[in-house]
């Protein structure tokens, strides 16, 4: 368990900060950090139009999220270990069988991809799955698909970040839902400690568009919501309520202070090149690879990271944050979330991807986990269609 220090600045302190400093109980600093998203109805509904207007143009525009174009440079070395008993959480509708071994893997349907816009007003996507809670309204991805780590001091929330199951070129068919509030490890929230880059995001009921409708020119002006013209003519967006992201794709169960060296299934979108240029994936349709993860720990100092767990794939950038899934039934596409996809390296220097990383799950990560998987967050679809506002 790792723990990053504030450096002390200059050697002599003032007395009365000193005293101020002891007069009170000493507590460290939380393990976890939570950040407001579409804080309200207005702000979720606002983003919704942003991501449906024109027939989901925004969507279809969006490019993969490339975390870093040069593959960091990894090396053995610190070391992870589980903080206390290793426990789980059932998925959504899973029951206590052994899954059966089967060379066909069927896709789960808690996959998806997350959207958002980054500091300069182009929308991104990576990847992201479902997973249990108690109001079946949880993502899990990595935190740097949530937290915009391009500028200088902390971390802020990605704007209009939304999950889509099971998107599909420009197809939201079991809507499209918007992130209310992001959970995860103070060191990332505030370091950009990668050892920490996973984030929980608690998603308002889904939004399902219902089609177009032909309008005057006066009604066009009085409507707030999604709305465009074509050729001369005015149109408006409908909408209806999809319902809890739980309820419509199920949602992975949860584990942590795992062994390492189980079989593992990764899913994600790999859309970008390998190094060398080779662009094997499209990003359109998600992928898979099984593996057991290793015991050797990866560190790459430039993101802080001294204790990743590795897999030997060939995914590219696109696939991160994709779910790593122990004990999959490929028969009930359920399992148990045991990473996320973070990195990826090149580990023979042959210009090609050969290993995906991620970050151990252990008490802390259990910890953050429950207090997202307990908060509420509602709908923003009123039963006749009308967005609230």
């Amino acid at each position: 368990m790792k723990r990053i220090l504030l450096p002390v600045v200059g050697t002599v302190v003032s007395a009365g900060l000193l005293a101020a400093g002891l007069a009170g109980t000493a507590q460290a600093a939380p393990d976890w950090a939570t950040d407001p998203m579409a804080v309200n109805n207005a702000a979720a509904v606002s983003v919704v139009d942003f991501w449906t207007a024109s027939n989901n143009a925004a969507l279809k525009s969006a490019t993969a999220y490339y975390h870093d174009s040069t593959p960091p440079s990894w090396k053995s070395g610190g070391g992870y270990s589980p903080d206390g008993k290793p426990g789980s959480v059932l998925p959504i509708g899973e029951e206590k069988a052994a899954p059966a071994i089967v060379k066909n893997i069927n896709l789960p349907k808690t996959i998806g991809k997350v959207f958002w816009v980054d500091a300069g007003g182009r929308p991104k996507w990576a990847s992201a799955t479902s997973v249990q809670s108690k109001y079946r309204n949880l993502v899990v991805t990595a935190a740097h698909n949530v937290y915009d780590t391009s500028g200088v001091g902390d971390p802020r929330v990605l704007d209009r970040w939304v999950f889509v199951p099971g998107y599909y070129q420009g197809k939201a068919p079991w809507g499209i839902y918007v992130g209310k509030t992001a959970w995860t490890h103070y060191d990332f929230d505030v370091y950009e400690d990668y050892d920490r880059d996973y984030a929980f995001v608690t998603v308002y009921n889904g939004v399902l568009a219902n089609g177009e409708k032909k309008v005057t020119r006066s009604e066009y002006g009085k409507f707030t919501g999604p709305k465009w013209t074509k050729g001369g003519d005015y149109f408006i967006g409908l909408s209806r309520d999809a319902g809890r992201l739980g309820d419509n794709v199920g949602g992975q169960g949860f584990t942590w202070n795992q062994r390492t060296g189980q079989g593992v299934y990764v899913f994600g979108y790999p859309q970008a090149p390998h190094p060398d240029g080779d662009k094997p994936y499209t990003g359109v349709t998600p992928k898979w690879v099984y593996g057991k993860t290793t015991g050797k720990v990866y560190v790459s100092p430039a993101e802080k990271v001294e204790e990743h767990m590795g897999l030997k794939a060939a995914l590219t950038p696109g696939a991160d944050g994709g779910p790593w899934l122990v004990r999959y039934s490929n028969a009930k596409r359920l399992g148990y979330v045991n990473g996320v996809t973070s990195l990826f390296g090149d580990q023979d220097k042959n210009g090609r991807y050969d290993l995906i990383t991620s970050a151990y799950f252990d008490g802390e990560t259990a910890d953050i986990y429950r207090k997202a998987s307990n908060v509420w967050s509602g709908k923003i679809v009123g039963p006749n269609g009308e967005l609230y506002r």
